[in-house]
């Protein structure tokens, strides 16, 4: 008999006031242009301006490729 395995997915939503805000001013203090930025996180400048601007929200695997490409961790802790 086969056996299937079940999967059990758990979505946390964490409300991190102004972290646009901070995940801009680390771009700002980057040398690169924000084309570059954005290619090297894998995603267009706009999909980056709307992250920027809060009006999206902001997938942990997507925050943990911008913390790298900017060379920042914003801290952003969730619990287990």
């Amino acid at each position: 008999m086969v056996q299937t395995l079940m999967k059990v997915v758990r979505e946390t939503i964490l409300e991190i006031p102004g972290l646009g805000k901070r995940i801009k001013q680390a771009r700002e203090n980057d040398p690169r242009s924000l084309k570059e930025i954005a290619a090297a996180a894998n995603m267009s400048p706009m999909n980056w301006y709307r992250i920027e601007s809060e009006e999206q929200a902001l997938p942990e695997p997507t925050l943990r490729k911008i913390e790298e490409v900017l060379g920042v961790d914003f801290e952003v802790q969730f619990d287990d």
